[in-house]
């Protein structure tokens, strides 16, 4: 009798489900983050309400920051449901890190037996950066898997994989893509790393295949008539702060971001983490080994070493700069670990070990904090609890297979991963209470409703980290003040919104205050300041 074949051979095509389930609370329930998120909302609005396409704006200064790529996606969300929606927006973090993970994987799978498959699927996923970028709300993620599906079409093209004719279209067009999602890096990246491979390959000459006229063509041809737009609509000015304000200024002398040379030798270490020291394990015993690498390893080697060595020479530096090498840096050590065989002891066993045990605190630290620590007091939420209690027994768990001979050690990885995607899953549902803490969603909506009831639709702000965004909430602007504004009645017409905590350190604004009605919104205070105070 023959055995029925399982729907999914494959559990790899799982995981992308598995995933998004796990983080569907995360998408639908949080506050957008003022630093960047709201930022983004604010400026698509002013240019729906100014009729602009290519050339934005902020708070009426010229906003060339970005290319409109990502900007017209929040813009088109806000035409097609009247409102901003976090779950549409999402999914353009979110579904570009699914699809960057199912390309590595069906790059690699046939040089990856299926527990390593999985398990490199399950490290990329859950690195933290990684994680990060798939649930924020950035253009950095959609621009990774540009770069990502450029280098793959290149390498379909010099391995003779598909079609030709079409991989020479596709390379163009998916850099064209990168450029136009995020900036330079998108165009730099697939150019030099492709070329460096090439030249250690010995097969410079045969640079022009790839990067011929037709290549060109395409790239000048998207640059030319988006250049030619925004110089139409932005004039001469804004085309020059695009094209070399935010590029070669930011590249030379950065007026934003400016960090030493060697700052990338320290964020990859918490960027990838809890794997950082598993990945370096990895890559010290290919290296002392003296490992014969394959072409593909070659090939990652130089996207790796190129892009490392590229950003680090730019003067503006962050992070999430070098997220386009953490796909490859993360499949190239799960490359060497396929030929490598770790043993079930040693540095491979301490390295996943470690992480464990992190998790195994999770529950106790939850627990702990609150009691100890101002400002934790959200940890004690049932569900908080509850997503703790899921990652200490995931680390329990993922400790007890350590411990078991029979046990791969990618089976730990998988477990710690697994487990760490459930407890998001539960953690999830109490961001509505915690959205006090990270955005500025309740305490607009609070300060609306106070400003309804009197009549006012004056805002002000106090101190509060970039407010001008909150226009989103209110529909219109705030205007900051400071403490001798507010001392000699400037609030008098409106609503303030100030930090609570540092009304500590302006003991006069606090006395003054005093007497006026006060809303807590988490760690923000809504003052009623067009109603005198109460004797």
């Amino acid at each position: 009798m023959k055995r029925p074949k399982p729907i999914f051979r494959d559990p790899l095509r799982l995981l992308p489900w598995f995933i998004l389930l796990a983080l569907l609370p995360v998408m639908l329930l949080r506050d957008y983050t003022p630093s960047n998120e709201l930022r983004y909302l604010s400026i698509a609005d002013e240019a729906l309400a100014e009729g602009h396409i290519f050339a934005f704006a902020c708070q009426g200064e010229p906003y060339a920051d970005k290319p409109p790529l990502y900007l017209w996606i929040v813009m088109a969300g806000k035409l097609l449901f009247g409102e901003h929606r976090m779950g549409f927006l999402a999914l353009f973090s979110l579904v570009p890190a699914l699809l960057l993970v199912r390309t590595m994987d069906r790059w690699t799978r046939e040089l990856m037996g299926r527990g390593q498959r999985l398990a490199a699927a399950f490290a990329l996923a859950t690195s933290g950066l990684f994680l990060g970028l798939a649930v924020v709300l950035r253009m950095d993620m959609l621009m990774c898997l540009f770069i990502t599906l450029a280098l793959r079409s290149f390498w379909r093209l010099h391995t003779g994989e598909g079609s030709a004719r079409r991989e020479r279209l596709l390379l163009p067009l998916y850099t064209f893509l990168a450029l136009f999602t995020k900036g330079p890096v998108g165009l730099l990246v697939p150019i030099v790393s492709t070329l460096v491979y090439l030249a250690f390959a010995r097969q410079l000459r045969t640079a022009g295949r790839y990067w011929g006229w037709r290549a060109w063509a395409v790239l000048l041809g998207g640059c030319a008539l988006w250049f030619t737009a925004v110089w139409l609509e932005g004039g001469r000015e804004y085309l020059d702060n695009l094209l070399f304000h935010q590029t070669v200024d930011r590249a030379v002398d950065a007026f934003h971001h400016k960090e030493p040379v060697w700052y990338y030798l320290v964020s990859v270490w918490y960027s990838l983490a809890p794997w950082s020291l598993l990945l370096a394990a990895l890559f010290v015993a290919a290296a002392r080994r003296r490992l014969r690498i394959t072409p593909l390893e070659r090939f990652f080697l130089c996207i790796v070493g190129s892009t490392f060595v590229m950003l680090s020479a730019f003067s503006s530096k962050i992070a999430v700069y070098l997220a386009p090498a953490f796909p490859f840096i993360v499949y190239l050590a799960f490359l060497f670990w396929q030929r490598i065989r770790p043993a079930r002891n040693g540095w491979f066993a301490a390295a996943i070990a470690l992480p464990a045990l992190v998790w195994t605190a999770a529950l106790p630290a939850v627990l702990l904090l609150p009691r100890h620590v101002e400002g934790t007091g959200f940890l004690a939420d049932g569900r908080c609890i509850a997503a703790a209690a899921l990652l200490t027994l995931t680390g329990l768990v993922a400790g007890a297979e350590l411990l078991r001979r029979r046990t791969g050690l990618t089976r730990p990885i998988r477990t710690l991963a697994a487990g760490t995607f459930c407890a998001l899953f539960v953690g999830g549902f109490a961001l509505p209470r915690l959205n006090e803490q990270i955005g500025y969603g309740p305490l607009c909506r609070t300060a609306r409703s106070v400003a309804a009831a009197d009549g006012t639709t004056h805002y002000y702000v106090w101190r509060m980290h970039r407010p001008e965004a909150m226009d989103v909430y209110l529909g219109c602007d705030v205007e900051a003040v400071t403490t001798e504004e507010v001392l000699a009645g400037r609030c008098a017409d409106g609503v303030l919104l100030l930090p609570e905590r540092r009304l500590d350190d302006d003991p006069a604004l606090g006395a003054a205050l005093a007497g006026y009605e006060c809303r807590a919104v988490g760690p923000h205070v809504v003052v009623r300041t067009a109603r005198p105070p109460q004797p």
